[in-house]
């Protein structure tokens, strides 16, 4: 008996552990399952990306290469040679520095001012939300309609704003007339379109501060100012950040204005780089310079964007 108990023991089947690499096949798989369906949901974006993005970008490096004919049909391969061309006119430095300046304008200016009108239609006032909708109405002004009314304001005989200031005693200002003042002129027409958007989205984060902060340091008998500096700066350095990043590439790329207020002028002191590659482009039959030069843009506003991202979040409060 004792043998054939030891016999059935040893007759008994054991439970099949499936080893290592099969489990590791198994999760591959459902990775592999996962990467297939995300791929097909992300498929409609992924083609708009490549048709209107990426293969433009392609096209744009292979075409800044060639010499073209009035067609726009690369001839002649020159490598770098459109790019030393280009960086030796002074048409491209030009552009490049009133680009710099105009960001420089207003980038500032339009968080600076988008933030003092969030921090008042932030108050609890009767009849608040009238005043935040005039805020925020710029966001349903396009670019184009902007500068046919900011035309008639800088108008030198007939405009709004020389008015008052002859009123006041100053000296009437020719806005877009002269090389002085026009860059300015249009920098205050795209302030003006970019307060709506910053407003609110700096106005939304105000709202999103928990209360209690602000309650527990007016119990420690903090003022205004300290309540400011110490909560709502911090807690906004993201949304900061963020509007940092969006204006300055949109400064960058700003064109309207310029075609509708100066076409570039006057004595090229408002052909901002974008600009300057239209005319290259459709005016001067350049192609491959203005291709050139849309990549030196591209990589430009690349450097600036990754620089904030690597020194300037650095200082970013997150919640």
């Amino acid at each position: 008996m004792l043998q054939q108990t030891d016999q059935t023991k040893t007759n008994r089947p054991l439970l099949s552990i499936p080893p290592a690499s099969e489990k590791l096949k198994g999760v591959r798989r459902r990775e592999a399952k996962n990467f297939v369906k995300a791929m097909l949901f992300l498929s409609p974006s992924l083609a708009i990306f490549i048709t209107f993005v990426f293969l433009p970008l392609i096209r744009t490096f292979w075409l800044s290469s060639y010499l073209t004919n009035p067609l726009g049909k690369p001839t002649v391969f020159t490598g770098l040679g459109q790019y030393q061309r280009m960086f030796s006119t002074p048409e491209f430095g030009n552009s490049l520095g009133r680009s710099l300046v105009f960001v420089a304008e207003t980038v500032p200016a339009a968080m600076l001012f988008a933030l003092i009108l969030a921090l008042l239609a932030n108050q609890r006032l009767r009849g608040i939300s009238v005043f935040r909708v005039i805020f925020s109405i710029t966001i349903a002004v396009s670019s184009a309609t902007a500068s046919l009314m900011f035309m008639y304001l800088y108008h030198p005989s007939i405009g709004s704003l020389n008015y008052f200031i002859e009123l006041l005693g100053g000296t009437a200002i020719p806005w877009l007339i002269s090389d002085k003042f026009a860059l300015t002129a249009i920098a205050l027409t795209t302030v003006w379109l970019q307060l709506g958007l910053n407003t609110v989205i700096l106005l939304a984060a105000m709202q999103g501060i928990p209360e209690e902060l602000y309650e527990s340091a007016m119990i420690d008998g903090a003022n205004g100012w300290s309540r400011f500096w110490g909560i709502t700066l911090p807690f906004l350095s993201s949304t900061f950040f963020f509007l940092l990043i969006v204006d300055m590439l949109a400064a960058f790329q700003t064109f309207t204005p310029v075609q509708i207020m100066t076409t570039g002028g006057p004595i090229d002191s408002t052909n901002l780089l974008v600009y300057s590659i239209y005319r290259l482009f459709y005016f001067n039959g350049q192609y491959g310079l203005a291709a050139a030069e849309s990549i030196m843009l591209f990589l430009i506003m690349l450097v600036l964007t990754i620089f904030q991202f690597v020194f300037v979040e650095r200082k970013v409060f997150y919640e």
